[in-house]
């Protein structure tokens, strides 16, 4: 089954470091930052999804 929050915060990820490159936007930006909480919830959603496939 496809993980959907998955994919839509990759999508959202994809799209505002787009835009940060295009742009050229220093660290302190709110999509800068905005990146950095995607990939903290990118990563405990994986962890938590392979927590759950290790116990079943």
């Amino acid at each position: 089954m496809a993980d959907l929050y998955l994919k839509a915060l990759e999508s959202e990820r994809r799209k505002l470091w787009a835009e940060c490159r295009l742009k050229g936007l220093p660290k302190d930006t709110p999509e800068r930052e905005r990146i950095v909480e995607i990939d903290a919830l990118l990563k405990a959603h994986k962890a938590k999804k392979d927590g759950k496939s290790a116990n079943p």
